[in-house]
């Protein structure tokens, strides 16, 4: 029988930004967005690490987060 005895996953996520909207307000949007996000993840104590984040021409962010999978899994060094 196998069994998980560590478990994290690799996201690569793009905050996009709206090009019908003026650019200040959807700049605006994208961090809100971004801030959203992280909150939730702390809201639900979920371990993760930022490996990058880099802004595209068009405005939007793309994040590299390492994070734990579920909520009873450890993650073992990956986070460290």
């Amino acid at each position: 029988m196998k069994r998980i005895k560590s478990a994290c996953i690799t996201q690569t996520i793009v905050f996009s930004r709206s090009q019908n909207e003026p650019e200040e307000y959807a700049e605006r949007k994208v961090q809100e967005e971004i801030k959203r996000y992280m909150y939730r993840l702390n809201r639900e104590n979920t371990r993760y690490k930022i490996l990058s984040e880099k802004i595209q021409e068009n405005g939007s962010r793309v994040m590299e987060i390492v994070k734990e999978y579920g909520n009873r899994i450890p993650v073992g060094t990956y986070l460290d």
